[in-house]
């Protein structure tokens, strides 16, 4: 229970759902400055939301490098996530 209340609590967030959105409509893992740059946010914004949506396994980061590149963990459950909120949101 503890593990699900983190991650509803993690998408009660609309700027993470908005970085779930944006990852989950990619095709390719997306780096953490592309996302800062699409919400128009300064990257360590971003990568505090990064690090709470990946403590609930929702999504990955892989270290490239210097660089931090996104991707979905268990792809079919963030579309699912995403396809919920858009049809509550109405």
């Amino acid at each position: 229970m503890n593990q699900m209340s983190t991650v509803f609590s993690a998408l009660g967030n609309p700027i993470r759902l908005k970085i779930l959105l944006i990852i989950s409509e990619t095709k390719r893992p997306l780096h953490i400055k592309a996302v800062a740059k699409i919400l128009k946010m300064n990257y360590a914004a971003v990568y505090r939301h990064v690090e709470v949506l990946k403590k609930t396994s929702l999504l990955q980061v892989f270290e490239v490098g210097r660089s931090h590149v996104l991707s979905p963990f268990h792809e079919d459950v963030v579309k699912q996530f995403v396809q919920l909120a858009k049809e509550v949101a109405g």
